[in-house]
């Protein structure tokens, strides 16, 4: 079915380069979409279907019957238009008319330029997560700039000028105090026409039920609706409507705490509450925690990718790769088109079989707040699947190998060394994570070595085009939240500061042990994203597990008390957000004592089977894992413990008060 316009097209601007129209409603199976009467959809629905009832009287046929005109409502599908994007509003009741005006949509627009809202409605998630589409939902930008852009290109208007800002999730318009202070720059003609425009909807309600106008941040026992009652603004004119406006303006003025009356992006008490006011109420940015049941500082940055979906158990990549290939030149749509989604869904579907759905997503920077990004490869992806038959999906999380095939032949290596360096790579990261679980550090369980198929378009000229394999490891996701990134309130549960602190004392004892450092061992790493705090059924911290053993063995022969102050650093950082700082230290630094000892003990008692493990590897004093396993073990065997934790001690402000004001910030 071809789709037929009514009105301008959604991305069409004015003479003063703004859009002709911010929302639209498809009529599905008239094939229609309408976005002419650019008021609001209520006024677009009634206008479509005198035009319907006009072309039957042409036909000699009846009018619409009031039954067949409530259908041909109910039908129809909410739109939205921002200035490069089309946003359907479905009916959670009637998902099928979403998809089909969907696929309506795409014959005038690329699908890229097409999302969806509501997905915080659980039917909606469902729906779209099914067919393996998650990457079209809609989310809030992160940068200031994007944010001010987000929430100002969102003013629209009904009558007469672009006064609200509207959200687009719910259909409410909001008029905030600042703009409605500066309606009395305009003429009588139009501020009348402006008062009685907000008379008229702040009292009216959409077909979701919510208001069809509201006035942002007011206290409403002071200001709302009711003020505007009983007055007909377009007979007033002159003093008495000025009259009346002022003493309006200055209602809603006092109604509002001063933090709101100005709209200004750089007033983060102002931007959160309009950004939670249009895009929170409902609810557009949490639909990422929603649909990926991902822990906050995850669910934040994950950006989803197309795949594709199963129809009777046939799995078909989503045509919008064709698009891409069509269209070489668009950068936005080949960044968004991923292939190497594909490798990742094929060996899913390898291994599990009949699946329901896959979703892949990407996660595009450290989500550690200090890790340096440099050389190597950083690919971190995440994939939600579920078999079928099974209830509850399934989440596993992939991350590349740093150093591969297409990162050796960047440096202008041969194809066969780029291989074998790529291989020895992975051995040694193999060799790290079996070390580390000898010397129990609390890792995942079980990591999965996994191949994809990549073509070389990198530095290396003689080998473009050319087909490599890129190496990466694939585990489950562990829920939880990472100990930087715990909400503060966390620590306002009763036993919940100590426990954390026994549990991060015993984590920091591993980590140290095993020299986790970057920037080949002068950075030492703890606490800054890798570790996982994962909650018993009384939501306290029943352990720290470390998720990415990045760094590990990357500093091997210095003495442990040169570190002393960075491990002293998460009981500093957290002095001032806790009611027992003291007691917190104390309980970190004998967890730490007891995992510490625990280890050493092991290894005495083991000393041989220690000693022998890696044997059989390379050994080379110049950084060869044989090596820094053997100084490792070395080191751990001769650290005095004591005098170990004497040193962080010294370093822990809260019990060196004398010192502390001499400390730098944490």
């Amino acid at each position: 079915m071809a789709l037929k316009l009514i009105g301008p097209h959604p991305f069409e601007l004015d003479a003063q380069g703004q859009q002709k129209t911010r929302i639209g409603t498809l009529f599905p199976k008239h094939g229609v979409l309408y976005t002419a009467a650019p008021g609001v959809h209520a006024w677009q629905r009634s206008n479509f279907i005198e035009r319907v009832n006009a072309e039957r009287a042409l036909d000699r046929l009846p009018p619409l019957t009031l039954e067949e005109e409530e259908r041909l409502c109910a039908d129809s599908v909410d739109l939205i238009f921002d200035p490069n994007r089309i946003l359907i509003r479905p009916n959670p009741e009637r998902m099928a008319q979403a998809f089909v005006a969907d696929e309506l949509l795409q014959k005038l627009v690329s699908k890229q330029k097409i999302i969806f809202l509501s997905v915080s409605d659980k039917r909606v998630s469902e729906a779209i997560r099914r067919r393996g589409e998650l990457w079209r939902v809609s989310a809030i930008p992160k940068a200031r700039e994007e944010k001010r852009k987000l929430i100002f290109g969102s003013k629209v208007s009904i009558g007469g000028q672009p006064i609200y800002f509207y959200n687009r999730l719910t259909g409410t318009r909001w008029l905030t105090c600042e703009t409605f202070g500066e309606l009395g720059k305009m003429d009588d003609v139009s501020l009348a026409q402006h008062l009685q425009e907000i008379a008229d909807y702040s009292i009216r309600r959409n077909r979701l039920g919510r208001a069809e106008l509201d006035f942002f941040a007011a206290d409403l026992r002071h200001f709302g609706p009711r003020m505007f009652a009983g007055v007909v603004f377009t007979e007033l004119a002159g003093t008495p409507l000025r009259a009346k406006y002022e003493a309006l303006k200055q209602h809603y003025h006092s109604a509002v705490h001063e933090a709101f009356r100005r709209d200004d992006c750089h007033n983060d008490a102002w931007c959160k509450r309009i950004i939670s006011t249009l895009f929170l109420d409902g609810n557009e940015t949490q639909t990422e925690q929603v649909l990926s049941g991902m822990s906050p500082e995850f669910f934040m940055q994950v950006e989803w990718v197309p795949g594709g979906r199963f129809e009777e158990g046939e799995f078909l990549f989503d045509p919008i790769f064709d698009e891409a290939a069509q269209r070489p030149e668009d950068a936005e749509l080949q960044r968004l088109c991923d292939v190497r989604a594909r490798g990742f869904i094929f060996n899913l579907i390898r291994e599990y079989g009949d699946l329901d759905y896959i979703n892949i997503g990407r996660v595009p920077e450290s989500l550690s707040l200090a890790r340096p990004q440099r050389r190597g490869r950083r690919g971190v992806y995440i994939a939600e699947l579920l078999s079928r038959g099974e209830h509850v999906s399934i989440k596993r999380f992939m991350r590349l190998q740093k150093w591969g095939v297409w990162e050796h032949l960047d440096e202008g290596k041969d194809l066969l060394q780029a291989i074998e360096e790529s291989e020895e790579y992975t051995d040694f990261w193999l060799d790290r994570r079996l070390g580390c679980r000898q010397l129990g550090m609390n890792l995942p369980s079980r990591v999965v070595m996994r191949r994809l198929v990549e073509t070389y378009q990198g530095k290396n000229a003689r080998y473009h085009g050319r087909q490599i394999h890129t190496t990466y490891f694939e585990r489950a996701y562990l829920a939880g939240i990472a100990t930087d990134k715990l909400p503060l309130e966390k620590f306002a549960a009763a036993g919940y500061a100590l426990q954390f602190a026994r549990q991060l004392g015993k984590a920091a004892a591993s980590s140290m042990i095993m020299g986790r450092s970057l920037e080949q061992g002068k950075r030492p790493v703890f606490d800054d994203g890798d570790e996982v705090v994962r909650e018993d059924e009384d939501g306290l911290p029943a352990e720290i597990m470390l998720g990415d053993h990045s760094g590990v063995f990357g500093e091997y022969q210095l003495p442990l008390d040169n570190f002393a102050a960075h491990y002293a650093r998460p009981v500093n950082t957290r002095a001032k957000l806790i009611s027992m700082p003291k007691e917190f230290a104390q309980a970190y630094l004998a967890a730490f004592k007891k995992q510490f000892l625990h280890v050493q003990e092991d290894y005495r008692k083991r000393r041989r089977g220690f000693d022998a493990l890696f044997k059989h590897c390379k050994y080379d004093t110049g950084g060869s894992f044989a090596f820094r396993w053997e100084s490792v073990l070395r080191r751990l065997d001769q650290t005095d413990v004591d005098q170990l934790l004497g040193a962080i001690r010294e370093h822990i402000w809260v019990l060196n008060p004398g010192k502390a004001e001499n400390q730098p910030p944490a």
